[in-house]
């Protein structure tokens, strides 16, 4: 990853206002008008370069930032969605007919997971779920009906890591699409160079970075987009999960942050799993050497943005890690909160919560129990200060 800087990328993209602004003008238009009647027709048909028709087949404000994500990821083209959940499903109905199957991590998003498993049969598509970390499961899983492989870089909540270059093997050696979900570390992982087809971004988490509106982009190749957004066939175009030009702007202005905020996120997060793991604590974190996949993230990552800001630590059962979850939000720690990417540490315990879609016993084969918290570790400039506050929470309740 060290000859390709994303960071680098997003900064040489230039846009000048409407009246010569610093940020882009944004289109503060759901419907655009036309001198001529063939350029309409033109436009409709997808032949009029720079002219708009309609807000849900595209914008100015939506195309500069799906510009800016097309470049972070290294990608040829982009297309911002409302939400991270209106990326994900648009591609894998673009990608599946009915009778196709899929193979997927088994540790992935609850809501992702909910859509393979509970949705996705509704179309006679059915899903696989296995280890993503052992390669040879996955290659077993594939039939003759296979067209996807699902994964995320690195798994939520369990902090699992893909390997992403010998999946890219896997998918082209049986042509299969291989498609990934990055959205625990941006600026971190190029998934695209690394053989990905599609790389998929949750715009809510670390690249919006202020838990302020949901989104989402899907990156891939010209003709994939292009295919996305189709007036008459392309699932992102027909369902409908078009981004407001306002949010689309807000997401932009943010995202010319995101290495500031991804250095200081890693930082914190390395400083405190190093601390809570010589203190004793089950820590799950791919920065640490414990971790399984430590040496295949290593050699994946741009160092400069580091481990990224999640992990993981088990306190035993689920009262326990209610009860440190409410102290350290009574101490001004963070928030009991779902989500990622805040400038403030977000703690949550994932088996009730964002993995709640996945069955009890299924949580329990893939080792999620439920004194798992999960942390997205936030902003702090006094480290030191953050951790010794967290270890009081923790000596007071018998955690430590």
């Amino acid at each position: 990853m060290s000859t390709f800087n994303p960071a680098d990328k997003i900064q040489d993209l230039q846009y000048f206002g409407e009246f010569g602004g610093v940020n882009p003008s944004i289109s503060d238009s759901s419907t655009y008008t036309f001198l001529s009647a063939k350029t309409m027709f033109d436009t409709f048909e997808g032949n009029a370069e720079g002219c708009y028709l309609y807000s849900r087949h595209s914008s100015p404000s939506n195309l500069y930032l799906g510009e800016a994500l097309a470049a972070m990821e290294g990608t040829e083209a982009a297309n911002v969605a409302a939400s991270g959940m209106g990326a994900i499903t648009p591609v894998l109905m673009q990608l599946c007919n009915a009778g196709d199957h899929i193979v997927s991590s088994r540790t992935i998003y609850g809501g992702t997971y909910a859509f393979l498993k509970n949705f996705a049969p509704k179309f006679a598509i059915k899903t696989s779920f296995v280890d993503i970390t052992k390669l040879d499961k996955v290659e077993a899983a594939i039939t003759a009906d296979t067209k996807v492989l699902y994964c995320e870089t690195v798994s939520n909540p369990l902090l699992e890591v893909a390997d992403i270059a010998g999946l890219a093997q896997i998918a082209k050696k049986h042509n299969l699409k291989l498609v990934v979900d990055n959205t625990f570390s941006p600026l971190s992982v190029a998934p695209g160079k690394l053989g990905a087809d599609v790389v998929i971004h949750s715009l809510t988490k670390f690249i919006n970075g202020s838990s302020d509106t949901v989104g989402g982009v899907v990156c891939g190749t010209q003709q994939f987009i292009d295919d996305l957004r189709n007036v008459n066939d392309g699932a992102s175009m027909l369902l409908g999960p078009t981004m407001d030009s306002l949010r689309a702007a807000s997401i932009l202005k943010n995202l010319r942050t995101l290495h500031i905020r991804m250095k200081q996120h890693s930082h914190n997060a390395m400083y405190l799993a190093q601390k809570f793991e010589k203190d004793g604590l089950k820590v799950v974190y791919p920065g640490l050497e414990s971790h399984p996949s430590h040496k295949l993230y290593a050699g994946m990552i741009n160092q400069e943005y580091g481990f990224g800001g999640m992990m993981t630590i088990d306190v035993g059962n689920l009262d326990k890690a209610n009860e440190l979850m409410e102290l350290m939000q009574q101490k001004n720690l963070g928030y009991l909160a779902v989500s990622l990417g805040f400038y403030k540490t977000l703690f949550s315990a994932p088996g009730t919560s964002t993995s709640s879609e996945i069955p009890m016993e299924e949580q329990q084969e893939m080792g999620l129990t439920d004194g798992l918290i999960r942390f997205s570790i936030g902003l702090d400039n006094d480290i030191e200060r953050t951790y010794q506050i967290m270890k009081q929470c923790m000596t007071e309740l018998n955690v430590l």
